[in-house]
């Protein structure tokens, strides 16, 4: 195929990932009161999953007093005409892709997949189931673990009694949109250095020589995307470690593989 013929092929493949997301999104549009109601509202409310279950923990190492909530003190507002119409559009948008994200992978192989060898072909044959759990797993994780963390920490810090905690509905969703999405793309870590390996960007030797770095990254990660405290820290740093930990028996393993095939 001529270059202007792969770029018509890639045309298509956009076209039909982007119309997945749309559908997936039209669907969410409808579903407004499950979606908001109890999704993104959930993470809300002092019953939500996760604070029951730190709060059961805590009272077993008895520090109660740091996990177990009466209420969350801050409201949800919009301050501007069409920001209720807006941040509908743009949550319909982002389920739509996350619904849609295997359909996306699958249109995004279908592109690579022939340029790839027979051998190349089976070892990722996997490659979509992999890389959808995988997106799934960090989607909840940044939903039950992330989310729910940095809206107890932000929603209840107070730098004095004068302050109002009234947060606009747009940033609300932003702090949970950024948790789910960052969690969703960084749990696909293992697939993104199967493919260096494959193309020789990366080698188990490189990925334990630079581990100490990768641990200071993770560190910043953690650091950004939770709030400043040390236990919200440690509890996205240890499965992002066990990620890398994965990805270099997974490079290894391609690389022994490829090895034998010679």
């Amino acid at each position: 195929m001529s270059f202007l013929s792969h770029l018509e092929e890639l045309r298509w493949h956009l076209i039909r990932a982007t119309l997945s997301i749309i559908i997936c999104g039209f669907i969410a549009f409808i579903a407004k009161g499950f979606i908001f109601d109890v999704i993104l509202f959930g993470p809300k409310k002092v019953n939500f999953f996760t604070y029951r279950i730190l709060c059961n923990l805590s009272k077993f190492f008895g520090i109660e007093d740091g996990f177990c909530l009466d209420k969350l003190p801050f409201i949800i507002q919009s301050r501007t005409m069409a920001g209720q119409f807006s941040a509908h559009i743009w949550t319909a948008i982002t389920a739509g892709f996350i619904i849609a994200f295997p359909y996306v992978i699958y249109e995004f192989w279908k592109f690579i997949k022939p340029a790839m060898h027979e051998n190349e072909q089976k070892t990722a044959k996997g490659f979509i189931f992999i890389s959808s759990f995988l997106f799934f797993l960090g989607v909840l994780f940044g939903y039950y673990i992330i989310a729910p963390l940095s809206i107890n920490f932000l929603g209840s810090y107070n730098v004095s009694a004068e302050v109002l905690n009234e947060f606009d509905l747009s940033s609300y969703i932003s702090l949970i949109r950024s948790s789910v999405l960052a969690s969703g793309f960084i749990f696909e870590l293992p697939i993104i250095i199967f493919f260096l390996t494959k193309v020789g960007v990366v080698t188990p030797e490189i990925l334990k020589k630079y581990r100490k770095f990768a641990l200071v990254g993770v560190l910043i990660i953690a650091a950004v995307i939770t709030p400043p405290d040390v236990a919200s820290q440690i509890i996205v740093t240890i499965p992002v470690l066990i990620l890398y930990e994965i990805s270099i028996f997974i490079s290894r393993a391609v690389l022994k593989k490829e090895q034998k095939l010679k």
